[in-house]
C-alpha cells in the first residue's frame, strides 16, 4: 500500500521557549484527526527566516495511507 508523508517543522521560538508537551501534543492531535500517523519525531537544528544558524526545533513526520 503506497504512503504520503508530511514534515512538520516545530521550532523552540514558536513553541514558546522549552519545547512545550502541550504544543507538541496539540500538533499530534490535529494530525491524527486527518488520518496522520506519527512516524518519527527528530530533534534538528531548523533554520530560521532570520539570517544564518540554527533554532533548535523538532522534525515531526507523519504518514498516512494514500
Amino acid at each position: 500500500m503506497p504512503y504520503q508523508y508530511k514534515v512538520v517543522e516545530l521550532r523552540e521560538k514558536m513553541i514558546g521557549g522549552k519545547m512545550s508537551g502541550d504544543r507538541l501534543e496539540k500538533v499530534l492531535n490535529e494530525h491524527a484527526g486527518q488520518g496522520w500517523q506519527l512516524k518519527a519525531i527528530t530533534s534538528a537544528d531548523v533554520k530560521g527566516r532570520m539570517g544564518p544558524g540554527g533554532v533548535e526545533g523538532l522534525l515531526v513526520t507523519f504518514e498516512r495511507p494514500i
